[in-house]
């Protein structure tokens, strides 16, 4: 499974709103692990979704 952090770090340096895809992209790995993650992050409080299927770290 992909890291946390990394995803985590992926969505800050984007510093706009991203899709899985565009993360699993940047990372090399698979959109399905990425999304695995933001929904751990979710539960976590550490990412939201300002719109549908974007995601954002929480600031």
């Amino acid at each position: 499974m992909v890291d946390k952090e990394k995803v985590l770090e992926a969505m800050k340096n984007a510093g706009k709103p991203v899709r899985p895809g565009d993360i699993a992209k940047a990372l090399g790995v698979d959109s399905k692990e990425v999304s695995k993650a933001i929904k751990e992050l979710k539960k976590e409080g550490k990412v939201h979704s300002p719109k549908r299927c974007f995601y954002a770290p929480v600031s």
